[in-house]
């Protein structure tokens, strides 16, 4: 039933192809069923002039822009075929120029919501607190300097900077990483992120459209805006084919002497090969890809994917993981490292946090089964407090264990590391975890694959410190890395890599990618966990949760060029071959019509090769 639907729409989307088949088929019952030649030679003139007319149209109008594609023979055929009065020859050029543009239609089509997706995510309200009561408004309406509440789980409406004390800010849709910020009062706010704290007070510093948030969106939709439209496969090659044919026209004029013959020459020489063999191996390669995990929303994304010769990662949540996970504890006082993370294990159950979760679970897999916590207590962003198994368990910053046991964690026990949490057992320090964002396995095999085919020059671009991000490249090895980039610098870094190469793809799953993803020539997007948004903005999506199929994206396009030349090459060259023989008049139209169709099936089955 849903392929029923599907070939209804492409046949009405796609009228003409179908006009033209039914008037040859049509045609040819009347002429040999009936022996009405008359009759016949009717239904294929009204069927070429219905189903050529838009042809010679749009062609036409491309030509007065300048454009001379590879659809200008195929309209000087046609309009040949009319005063020749080769009805049936007419309409088959039509029935493969209208198919082939019907293919490539199919095979280029990408539909792209990534900017009304974005604006759907966008701030809608603000909280502002007046002398008397703290009203709700629009956030256009936000001026600068206004004092605004910030809830539990709201967005924040526009930048600004912190009022309260402190506050625990979720910047992972601007940054990329999955630890929450904490602030403290004077800190800056961007919009865009959330509260995943308690409710704080904030004073505008930037309009709504000035905000961080806007700017994202306006990237987004600049960098769709200015990505300019690549020249179809096709007409690289109908450049120089569409004067050769002109130019045989004329010797076999000269030749002749017969009008015919300059048809014959059209009919032979209509560019089927460059029409047809581009979208047929698009559409195999777009189905390989899609056997893989890899959905290609158009043509010329399979295309320059093989084509690329720089490839720029995000790091958080494409070469990493994007959630840290326990990667050692370090008892203080001789008791067993299990024990301490049971114990802790329980504490975290019920908190939220991203590092509380993941040494949660970590415990829950040593242990099978873990403590339920009493008398639970957490500072937002500091730790958290609980009585587990009637043992009083803090875990947090040294501060905040300092504070809630009255015994501080001794200096030379500190590390230097964002990533770690400290462990008191009965107000006495009992150890720390340290945590780390694990490198997806296979990344460095990935890298040496992409290097063998033929990429020059492998990047990674984050919002992470650089400390942590040298590590990362250094494991992948990368050939570069930025680090500390706001979607912006990454937009920018991208661009900059494109005045050297020709061909950038960029490789992310955040909000915070969308820009550069929209800006590289290909935008791939971790579809399988990323956000809706970076998957809208891109040009390719990884349905599956493994980076390692970027290289089968880029062996899928490098194949499908590969193929599509293959074909283009052979169709010409036995066009050509016929080109020759037609303008010594040795083959009529109708003939000549035949042998280009043969031509064409040799090249639809060798495109399908790059399925």
């Amino acid at each position: 039933m849903i392929m029923e639907k599907r070939i209804l729409q492409f046949i009405r989307e796609n009228p003409i192809p179908f006009l033209a088949l039914f008037g040859l088929a049509l045609g040819a019952v009347v002429r040999f069923g009936a022996g009405r030649v008359d009759l016949a030679d009717l239904i294929w003139l009204a069927t070429l002039v219905i189903g050529g007319a838009p042809v010679v149209y749009e062609t036409t109008k491309g030509m007065l822009k300048g454009d001379f594609a590879s659809d200008v023979v195929a309209m000087l055929a046609i309009i040949a075929a009319v005063l020749t009065q080769e009805y049936f020859a007419g309409v088959i050029i039509v029935l493969m120029q209208s198919g082939g543009e019907a293919l490539e239609s199919y095979s280029l089509r990408r539909a792209s919501s990534s900017l009304e997706k974005l604006l759907a995510r966008a701030p809608r309200t603000a909280h502002r607190r007046t002398d008397t009561r703290i009203e709700d408004i629009q956030v256009e309406q936000v001026q600068i300097g206004d004092t605004l509440v910030v809830r539990p789980g709201d967005l924040i409406p526009v930048d600004g900077k912190l009022l309260s004390a402190q506050a625990e800010v979720d910047e992972a849709a601007l940054t990329g990483e999955p630890l929450a910020a904490p602030k403290k009062a004077g800190g800056v706010l961007l919009s865009g992120s959330v509260n995943v704290g308690d409710a704080f007070e904030m004073q505008a510093s930037q309009l709504s459209v000035d905000s961080k948030y806007a700017k994202i969106v306006e990237l987004v939709r600049k960098a769709q805006e200015e990505k300019p439209p690549l020249q179809r496969l096709a007409d690289r090659y109908a450049v120089w084919f569409t004067p050769v044919t002109l130019v045989m026209c004329a010797l076999g004029w000269l030749i002749t002497g017969n009008p015919h013959t300059i048809l014959s020459v059209l009919v032979v020489a209509t560019p089927c090969p460059l029409i047809l063999a581009v979208p047929v191996a698009i559409i195999s390669g777009i189905n390989r890809a899609a056997s893989f995990g890899i959905i290609v929303k158009g043509g010329t994304a399979i295309e320059q994917i093989g084509r690329a010769q720089a490839i720029v990662f995000d790091k958080t949540g494409t070469l990493t993981y994007g959630k840290p996970t326990v990667q050692k504890i370090i008892p203080f006082n001789g008791r067993p490292p299990v024990e301490i993370m049971r114990l802790a294990g329980g504490a975290e159950q019920l908190s939220g946090h991203v590092l509380a979760q993941s040494l949660a679970q970590a415990a829950l897999k040593q242990n099978g089964a873990l403590p339920m916590p009493t008398h639970v207590h957490e500072v937002a962003g500091h730790g958290i407090e609980a009585e587990v198994e009637g043992h009083h368990i803090a875990i947090g910053s040294p501060k905040f264990i300092a504070d809630t046991t009255g015994r501080a964690i001794e200096p030379e026990r500190l590390t230097d590391s964002e990533l770690s949490a400290y462990i008191s057992i009965d107000c006495k320090p009992a150890g720390v975890v340290s945590f780390s964002d694990q490198l997806r396995p296979g990344v460095p095999d990935l890298m040496t694959r992409l290097r063998g085919l033929g990429i020059n020059h492998i990047a990674m671009l984050t919002g992470d410190r650089a400390s942590h991000a040298r590590k990362v490249a250094q494991a992948a090895h990368l050939d570069s890395f930025e680090a500390g980039l706001l979607p912006e610098d990454k937009v920018t870094a991208v661009n900059k890599l494109k005045q050297k190469y020709n061909s950038i793809v960029m490789v992310g799953d955040g909000i915070n990618d969308a820009p550069a993803l929209a800006t590289a020539t290909v935008g791939v997007a971790m579809g399988a966990h990323g956000t809706g948004i970076s998957a809208e903005a891109a040009d390719i999506v990884l349905m599956v949760d493994d980076v390692s199929r970027v290289a089968d994206a880029v062996e899928t396009g490098q194949r499908m060029v590969r193929v599509a030349k293959q074909s283009i090459y052979v169709g010409l060259g036995l066009s050509l071959g016929l080109m020759v023989l037609a303008a010594l008049g040795v083959i009529p139209p109708a003939v000549g019509a035949l042998l280009q169709e043969a031509i064409d099936v040799a090249v639809i089955v060798n495109g399908l090769r790059a399925r």
